[in-house]
């Protein structure tokens, strides 16, 4: 298997970045279906899209923002069943998982994972839908009423919703969850609103990204594509915020290939991974 275009070590314990597919979709209920071979593809982008070649050498297209570089170390693919021991590795030994999805339940696993160290963390989490199902569990659309065990629901903050059920308002009004939406984004500003996700979340947070959040203009390969989500930009603005204040790991999760028009919402996962890599203060 290749590796994402900035995977520059070889050797997992030198690593501060650890890179990890989990191509599986087992979970999803969604009609259009194929989010396990995202990992494979988004990689593929990464290295035709991100990488140049000039006179016989090949250079790396860098985020602007890039001034220092970062060790990151690409695991390869796993399964769903190996999330606890491969997630234990990676966060044992202090280093940071940028996983890519996959179906959105994933993250729940990912999660139940760093509570072994961490307890709970805070959740920013990036999505159309909220996720917030608790009359069915354990799919991709009860993630975050799986995840509440894992997290502090106080310092946690869902972005981009804008599809909810009655029982998802329910539950983000019971548990007084903080949300933002394309709506908010639009009439606050991009700026005052990274302001007030930098205000909710605590000091280890966990941002997991489904590309769903992104308007479908900008992202038309995902599973359950919604109109008036966030630009592309102001996700990357965000993301970076979040970054710069530090984070313990990412997921970017629901990229369908198969539905994709040129590629365009596997490149912009790659971009949002390295923009959030070269972003990401170090503690």
């Amino acid at each position: 298997m290749d590796n994402i275009v900035w995977a520059n070590s070889r050797i997992f314990d030198e690593a501060e970045f650890v890179v990890v597919g989990i191509p599986d979709e087992s979970q999803s209920l969604a009609l259009r279906q194929g989010t396990a071979e995202a990992p494979y593809r988004i990689r593929e982008i990464s290295r035709l899209r991100d990488s140049y070649t000039r006179k016989g050498k090949t250079v790396v297209g860098f985020p602007f923002s890039y001034s220092s570089p970062k060790k990151i170390f690409d695991y390869g693919n796993i399964d769903r069943v190996q999330i606890d021991e491969v997630f234990d590795k990676i966060i044992t030994k202090s280093k940071i998982p940028i996983s890519i999805g996959g179906d959105h339940s994933i993250t729940r696993h990912i999660l139940k994972a760093f509570a072994n160290t961490f307890r709970k963390v805070s959740l920013v989490y990036f999505d159309a839908h909220p996720d917030f199902v608790s009359s069915s569990t354990n799919y991709y659309g009860s993630v975050f009423y799986d995840s509440l065990p894992f997290i502090d629901v106080n310092s946690s903050i869902l972005i981009g919703a804008r599809t909810p059920e009655k029982e998802e308002l329910d539950n983000i009004k019971k548990h007084n969850l903080s949300v933002i939406t394309p709506f908010d984004v639009a009439e606050e500003g991009v700026k005052k609103i990274s302001e007030k996700i930098l205000g909710t979340i605590g000091n280890k947070v966990y941002i997991s990204f489904d590309m769903d959040c992104i308007d479908p203009a900008y992202a038309p390969g995902v599973s359950v594509p919604v109109p008036f989500g966030i630009r592309s930009v102001d996700a990357i603005y965000l993301l970076k915020a979040i970054a710069k204040k530090g984070i313990v790991g990412m997921d970017i999760m629901e990229v369908c290939p198969s539905y994709d028009i040129k590629d365009r919402t596997s490149h912009l996962a790659s971009r949002l991974i390295s923009e959030v890599i070269f972003s990401t203060v170090l503690k």
